[in-house]
């Protein structure tokens, strides 16, 4: 996956998380991928990849790969995704929790 020039994840439901999207993050690899479920919480659109609406869109996106950096990806990857940082943010949450501290959950994003 490191050496392809993108990812194409052309998701039509809410995807819950986007396992495959993190994963080309960590080699680099930017991600065009359609507007549902995680897509817009994973990736940063024009940063680490282009965040689109339809077919038409994605093709164009393909064009403008050369403005993406790979290494800006993998850094997006490394703030966020590593096991460490995730881990870091569930302990983080349930502590809160165990405190009394209710996060506010957006809905119907």
């Amino acid at each position: 996956m490191g050496q392809a020039a993108a990812l194409l994840f052309p998701i039509d439901w809410p995807e819950p998380f986007g396992l495959v999207m993190i994963e080309a993050l960590a080699c680099g690899t930017p991600v065009i991928a359609f507007r549902h479920g995680s897509v817009p919480e994973v990736l940063r659109d024009g940063v680490t990849g282009f965040v689109v609406e339809n077919v038409v869109e994605a093709v164009a996106a393909v064009n403008r790969l050369h403005e993406i950096d790979r290494a800006a990806c993998r850094r997006h990857f490394e703030s966020h995704f590593t096991a460490e940082r995730m881990a870091g943010q569930y302990l983080a949450l349930y502590r809160r929790l165990v405190g009394g501290e209710w996060p506010q959950v957006a809905l119907g994003t």
